[in-house]
Order: C-alpha cells, then structure tokens, then sequence
C-alpha cells in the first residue's frame, strides 16, 4: 500500500506546507486570523489548532507521544496564543519527521486498534490506511487554510508536492 519512504516524504510535504502557510498568516493581524471566514472550524486560528490537534491524536497511537490536552471537541481551541500555537506547531512537526524516520515496512503493515473518544468506540484500521488519512487530514485542512489566507489578502507560495524536492 505504502512503504517508508512515501511516508517519509509526506512527513517533509508537511512540515514545508505547515511553514510556507504560517509564515503567510503571520502576515496578518490577529483579528484576521481569527476572523469567521465561513470555513468548517470557522478561522485561520482555529483550523490551525484543529489540524495540530489531529496531528498530535495521531502521533500518540502511532509513536506513543502525549495525546493532546483537550478533548476533540475543543480541538479548535486547543492554542490561545498565535505564538505558541506556531511553536507546537514546529515541534510537531519535528515530531513527525522523526517518527517518519523510524518506520519500517513491517510496521505499516500492521493493524491499529484504538478508542476513539469523538465516535466513542474501538476501531481496528490497517496502520498504512491510517498513516495516509493522517496526510490527506493534513492537506485537506491546508487547503482551507490556503483558501481562507488568499481571501484575506495574504499570498502563500505553491503547495504541489512536486515541488518538494525542487526545493
């Protein structure tokens, strides 16, 4: 389905994505940011927080690092702060790299079984199905965000994957 090294890739995908949309969001105010723009968690902010959040619920199943400290429910709320938020964001996405850089193909090979607090019932997925919802989690809520800084007048750079090793 999918080995380490797409992983591995996607991991970077992120991290470059996450930077590239941060550093054109800190080109607005805070109000911009927080401002209800329509989107599913409403701001910039608060898809922000959601999409950590995601990242971080994620990362305790695969690699055992600390669940986030709210429930999902409170996800687009989980960071006050923009300057703390961007970073945990940057560790996060250190912490992914890393665990990127661990896999095996044995692993992703493997089953995940889990409670899932949000539907409120075990689930048991295959890892590799998992580890890809967890990147298209990502780049969905990216592309709100993309949309939402665009429309506030900011100007993220390009966010096609092909261009990752350009760079």
């Amino acid at each position: 389905m999918i080995d380490p090294a797409f992983v591995q890739t996607m991991a970077r995908y992120n991290a470059w994505q996450n930077d590239n949309l941060y550093t054109a969001a800190a080109s607005l105010t805070d109000e911009a940011r927080r401002q209800n723009r329509g989107a599913f968690f409403n701001s910039i902010h608060a898809t922000f927080c959601h999409l950590l959040w995601g990242d971080r619920m994620w990362l305790s199943r695969f690699a055992g690092t600390p669940k986030p400290s709210v429930p999902g429910s409170e996800s687009a709320r989980m960071i006050e702060g923009w300057s703390e938020l961007l970073a945990e964001r940057r560790v996060t996405d250190a912490l992914i790299g890393e665990w990127a850089a661990t896999l095996s193909p044995d692993w992703l090979a493997g089953d995940l079984t889990w409670v899932s607090g949000m539907a409120r019932r075990e689930f048991t997925r295959p890892k590799a199905l998992l580890v890809m919802h967890m990147f298209n989690h990502q780049t969905h809520h990216r592309g709100q965000v993309h949309a939402m800084l665009t429309a506030a007048g900011a100007t993220p750079h390009d966010t096609d994957l092909m261009l990752l090793e350009a760079l």
